[in-house]
């Protein structure tokens, strides 16, 4: 049975892997056996995660790229390229959130939530993608969230937006890339506790409407998305592509 989870000798790319959830995934996918490459605009805040990875046995490197734009994005893959010559894992884990009422909402920081996590989540699946069809096998995992499915009172207008297309975005590829082995899936959690979220769970009113909306009781830690990953990354998968895994506590049972 472990031998289905395990990830030895695969080259996996987390973009956005400078922490939260894409820091505790990098680091989780070294542990089930693969080498990590970590990338974030910001390449200095990469160097801790590299080399925990690397205190774990396997090789790792960081790339600085900004992933709305799409020649850079192309420059990220071929450094990778030259350094690994395949990537075998994609985790698009790199995300942005802006709360503001709908009514009021500044189109210029709409878009930039849009561009963030839904152009950057295209172009890294299109550039890896054409590795992995090359290769005829490879494993993409998208990090939507339940507000891809769910609305949500409390200025989501862009985000929920964004993440509604990474799960369409998910399927599409997964259809169209199919027969060239390279399935394509998401992981949907509810709200993480993470950088990203401290602000807002910093607000009284806020923390306890999310709470009471999850069966459980309480909200996702970043550790909590691991295995879903390492699920979708390794052979335990294999028959498996197009679905949305959601991680939420009960969240989308009612």
């Amino acid at each position: 049975m472990s031998d289905l989870f395990n990830l030895s000798g695969k080259i996996a790319l987390v973009v956005g892997g400078h922490g939260g959830i894409g820091k505790a995934i990098a680091l989780g996918l070294a542990d089930a056996g693969a080498d990590v490459i970590v990338t974030s605009r910001n390449i200095e805040a990469l160097k801790g995660v590299v080399e925990e990875i690397k205190a774990k046995g396997k090789k790792s490197m960081a790339v600085a790229v900004d992933i709305v734009n799409e020649k850079l994005v192309k420059d990220m893959v071929n450094k990778i390229m030259e350094a690994f010559g395949r990537i075998d894992i994609l985790i698009n884990a790199a995300g942005l959130a802006i709360r503001k009422p709908a009514d009021t909402f500044p189109i210029d920081e709409w878009q930039q939530v849009i561009d963030v996590n839904t152009r950057g989540t295209f172009l890294c699946c299109q550039a890896v993608g054409r590795v992995m069809l090359k290769q005829k096998s490879g494993r993409i995992i998208n990090i939507s969230s339940v507000r891809g499915r769910y609305g949500l009172p409390a200025n989501y207008a862009a985000y929920c937006a964004s993440k509604g297309a990474v799960d369409t975005l998910t399927r599409t590829l997964a259809c169209e890339w199919a027969k060239s082995n390279v399935l394509v899936n998401a992981v949907a959690p509810t709200i993480v506790e993470t950088d990203l979220t401290k602000s807002a769970l910093a607000d009284p009113a806020y923390a306890k409407q999310m709470k009471e909306r999850i069966p459980m009781g309480k909200w996702a830690m970043p550790e909590d998305i691991i295995g879903p990953v390492v699920f979708f990354a390794s052979e335990a998968s294999s028959f498996v592509t197009g679905q949305i895994l959601y991680i939420d506590g009960g969240v989308t049972t009612w």
